[in-house]
């Protein structure tokens, strides 16, 4: 098979509002986890006798049960399916295909970032948007994105201890409260990303969503220049009118059915060029918002097929397949994302005789 597989108001100490954070969003590990799956020993960064994509797998599953067949993060999801209307803006800085004036078919997942897939739809407020771009040439472009700002830490040995210090006691089934202040007191970059998460709330729809690449990419034109860039979906028509997310365990996937019955639904891809200085490996740091962005086209997506049986089942969204003119920055998360993707993937598709019967994720009785 070819698939292959981002102040409050009342002062607080410090140590208290971090743990708050870990314990408000159900564990701030399967909160980080969305922003870029997990990582592992890539190109020497560890010693591979000590850190492996199979630990880092073998930790999701320790941490979230193991359910057969299932993706081992983001594993309540939805297929889509439409396509991509390129404007050819982005053209001068890319030669891929996809960026060209022409239109591209895109499979694509909704997910929540949980390891569990009978997570009730609130677990966390993080949603996320994978997709398959599959030019005419042959080439593809795979992307995961997050709903959220930015990664809690910048490299792989820093979220391999983000993960040690938000592991579950094997005793209480909770984190030890003492160790995840200690960690954030440990790496002030984790700061932009809790002060964020501590007023994310699950948003009641896939739909009204921005989704971010988080890592930085570049894109090379024609003649060979390269562009730092980061990308975002953005709504073309954003309407969540206040709503919050419902009591119900499973609504985001009847929501998105509920939007398409009226009409397809719109994302513009928007690139934002990097400025010089701009931290291009290090996806824990915000660029500033005074950046030129380039609007390249839009993403139409028109329609749902259950996850379990849907074309996006034996896809594995690796960020690091990229077309020609599309490259991987230097950023130490991406090369690790890809290879814990693949032992993921490997892992799953060996169990998919043991799927569930039916396409539901309803939790089995």
């Amino acid at each position: 098979m070819v698939d292959r597989l981002p102040p409050t108001s009342r002062p607080q100490k410090p140590a208290l509002s971090a743990a708050n954070t870990l314990f408000r969003l159900a564990g701030i590990a399967v909160v980080v986890i969305a922003a870029a799956g997990v990582f592992a020993y890539v190109g020497g960064y560890f010693d591979p006798q000590r850190l492996t994509p199979k630990l880092f797998t073998d930790r999701l599953e320790q941490s979230n049960g193991v359910h057969p067949g299932f993706r081992r993060n983001h594993s309540k999801g939805v297929c889509v399916a439409g396509y991509f209307e390129s404007n050819g803006a982005a053209a001068e800085f890319s030669s891929a295909q996809v960026l060209s004036a022409t239109r591209t078919p895109v499979v694509g997942r909704f997910a929540l970032p949980t390891g569990n897939p009978y997570s009730p739809d609130s677990a966390v407020p993080i949603r996320s948007m994978a997709l398959r771009f599959k030019q005419a040439n042959g080439q593809q472009w795979r992307t995961g994105m997050n709903a959220m700002p930015v990664f809690p830490v910048g490299t792989p040995e820093a979220f391999y201890g983000l993960l040690q210090a938000t592991a579950p006691d094997p005793a209480t089934g909770k984190p030890d409260p003492s160790k995840p202040p200690a960690f954030f007191a440990a790496h002030p970059e984790t700061g932009p990303f809790l002060a964020w998460a501590k007023t994310a709330k699950p948003p009641a729809s896939y739909t009204t969503e921005n989704y971010s690449s988080i890592n930085s990419f570049y894109l090379v034109s024609a003649d060979g220049k390269r562009q730092a860039v980061r990308w975002s979906m953005v709504p073309v028509n954003k309407d969540d009118s206040g709503a919050q997310a419902p009591d119900a365990k499973d609504y985001l996937e009847k929501d998105l059915d509920q939007h398409l019955a009226a009409g397809p639904l719109r994302w513009n891809l928007v690139f934002t060029l990097a400025n010089a200085g701009d931290p291009i490996n290090d996806a824990s740091k915000a660029w500033g918002s005074d950046h030129r962005t380039v609007n390249a086209g839009t993403l139409v997506l028109e329609s749902t097929q259950p996850q379990l049986s849907g074309d996006c089942r034996d896809v594995n969204y690796d960020p690091l397949v990229l077309p020609s003119g599309i490259e991987g920055s230097d950023d130490p998360l991406l090369a690790a994302r890809s290879a814990v993707y693949a032992s993921s993937y490997l892992r799953r598709t060996s169990e998919v005789d043991q799927l569930p019967t039916s396409a539901s994720t309803q939790e089995p009785k």
